[in-house]
């Protein structure tokens, strides 16, 4: 989604998004990410003024201070950024890849099944297809993506072969590089 990102040339606009719009934001973002809960007024603070940036391509970014929060295509889901799994990684899914599957997924490449099954990955919980889900590695602390399951776990356990999770957003690619200042 963001292989050819530049934050410079992709804006075409940015508002202050009204409070009426930005508790809706909020709530769908809790509905979507149970867990959030906790952390929400860390996150998205009811008195701080939210952004809405409109990218080319139909991609909206949500930021606080030039900080993005939140991503969307079209009308989808809210995908978080990758610096904010970072900081809150018990908030959202998780899946664990093998060790040998990092150097692929920086490189932006899909997450296979193998990759999630091995000996040093980790399938904790059971999700649905179209999950979005963080995505770390075997020994490393931090998140190396985030990916939304083209099928559910159980299905990735059982066929264990094809795309188990699409990459959307990945250590140093052109979103996570990207700065609103």
């Amino acid at each position: 989604m963001f292989k050819k990102f530049n934050i410079k040339e992709s804006v075409t606009s940015q508002s202050q998004v009204k409070s009426s719009v930005q508790r809706n934001i909020r709530a769908k973002i809790l509905e979507q990410y149970k867990n959030l809960e906790s952390v929400i007024d860390e996150v998205l603070p009811k008195k701080s003024a939210l952004f809405l940036v409109k990218c080319h391509d139909h991609i909206n970014l949500l930021t606080i201070n030039n900080e993005i929060l939140f991503f969307q295509r079209f009308d989808g889901p809210y995908y978080p950024a990758l610096r904010l799994l970072h900081k809150y990684p018990e908030s959202f899914p998780r899946l664990q890849v093998d060790r040998g599957a990092i150097k692929f997924i920086l490189s932006g490449a899909n997450i296979m099944c193998p990759g999630l099954t091995s000996k040093g990955a980790k399938i904790d919980e059971d999700f649905p297809a179209e999950t979005i889900v963080g995505v770390f590695a075997e020994g490393k602390e931090h998140a190396l993506a985030i990916g939304l399951t083209k099928m559910s776990t159980k299905e990735i356990k059982e066929i264990n072969r094809d795309i188990g999770v699409e990459n959307v957003h990945y250590l140093n690619d052109p979103l996570w590089k990207s700065s609103l200042e």
